[in-house]
């Protein structure tokens, strides 16, 4: 049953090592196994070179959220810290609804791709899968926090497992992967590398977009002071690492035209350096997109929690359940919104929203901060500290990265 007390709040539960798996559970998914194809196509044995530059650039958006986020660890973080900026609750509640929707279709997105990986092993129709996805998926995020996020952390480490397990095989096969190394950087009068390099760029800040969520649970971590900056910077390092390493181990394994060819291009590479069958690649397929249903649903309901919370929701939204200490309201709207759009909206272009509107949440986030710092004279001591420079700068590349699209499109 529903506690009916207030104030409630949730339970500080998350170690730094927890918080790491969640975040790179939402970082870190189905899509990595189309955009190696995409980037081979367009940059070649340079494409790992773009994963590193996008994580150079969405670092200036960790450090603005790792300030922020120190600031004011609470759910439905970027509404909060919207509202403490300029004070107008119907921007916080814009900014809340905004990041909701965001993850709401990208979970609907990945639901949608599991009745794919799982139409391999069970016969049945895609409504059906998907159904069954989300609402099972949606219980265990009814769990207890330190429960769903354990489970989604194991389920992590399968999934990356299926990538180290290409990462291993590309380096013991003798393919050249270390030998060739020099080729990833393009000569100085390569202009058309550096130009098709941009645009690779572009497709690869798309692929860790999700570590900023991290954010969400702060109110639920340990010592969130000191957990949530390491968490968000550990999340974007070692996705970069994988994601290098993994499109790498890919260029070198598959001449880059085969791969941007290929349907499934990861698991071609798994199936040209294993020689296993392709089903050991499904099946993982399949836990990176269950994984990513379970902490999205997390986070879309802590997001209505806290806006709940700060009252520009309706208060029942900010109960917790006095077993599981979690919103149960909050999570069955979050569970009812992703299945009604994975079942009845045509989602190719709504997806293609996600990375927008969250290029635009990061841009506002980076003006929020400058605002914040601008009025005060000192942050308080608990605080991490970014220099002023970095969100001026996560700013421009925020808007510069928009302009791109608008572009490269």
């Amino acid at each position: 049953m529903l506690d009916s007390a207030s104030p409630q709040q949730l339970k500080r539960s998350l170690t730094l090592w927890l918080a790491v798996l969640y975040g790179l559970g939402v970082t870190i998914g189905a899509g990595i196994y189309v955009l190696v194809g995409i980037a081979a196509g367009r940059s070649g044995m340079h494409a790992p070179l773009a994963f590193v530059l996008a994580a150079l650039v969405m670092s200036f958006s960790a450090a603005s959220f790792a300030e922020l986020g120190t600031r004011m660890p609470v759910s439905a973080s970027e509404a909060a810290y919207v509202e403490k900026a300029f004070n107008r609750p119907w921007l916080s509640l814009t900014m809340g609804l905004l990041v909701a929707l965001t993850a709401t279709i990208s979970a609907a997105t990945i639901s949608v791709g599991s009745a794919g990986y799982l139409g391999v092993f069970v016969d049945l129709p895609a409504r059906w899968i998907i159904t069954f996805v989300v609402l099972s998926m949606g219980l265990v995020a009814c769990l207890s926090t330190r429960q769903s996020v354990t489970l989604a952390g194991i389920m992590t480490l399968v999934e990356l497992g299926g990538l180290v397990l290409i990462i291993i095989a590309g380096v013991g096969a003798e393919s050249g992967v270390l030998t060739r190394l020099p080729e990833i950087w393009p000569a100085s009068g390569e202009i058309g590398a550096w130009v098709g390099l941009s645009g690779t760029t572009l497709i690869a800040v798309f692929a860790f977009i999700g570590f900023e969520h991290l954010v969400n649970v702060a109110e639920e971590m340990k010592k969130p002071s000191h957990t949530l900056p390491w968490a968000l910077f550990l999340t974007l390092g070692l996705t970069a690492l994988v994601y290098a390493l993994v499109v790498w181990v890919a260029v070198v394994a598959v001449p880059p035209d085969e791969l941007a060819r290929s349907s499934a291009p990861l698991a071609l590479v798994f199936e040209r350096l294993t020689g296993m069958p392709l089903r050991t690649m499904s099946m993982i397929a399949v836990v990176a997109t269950l994984n990513g249903v379970i902490v999205h649903v997390i986070m879309i309901s802590r997001v209505l929690y806290g806006l709940a919370a700060q009252g520009n929701l309706p208060k029942a939204l900010a109960q917790l359940n006095t077993r599981t200490g979690t919103p149960l309201l909050a999570t069955a709207l979050g569970i009812i919104a992703i299945l009604v759009l994975a079942l009845a909206v045509p989602l190719s272009g709504l997806a293609d929203l996600t990375a927008r509107f969250t290029l635009v949440v990061f841009a506002i986030i980076h003006i929020t901060l400058i605002r914040i710092k601008s009025r005060e004279a000192a942050a308080p001591l608990h605080v991490f500290v970014c220099p002023a420079w970095v969100p001026v700068a996560g700013l421009i590349s925020s808007m510069g990265l928009l302009l791109l699209d608008l572009v490269v499109r």
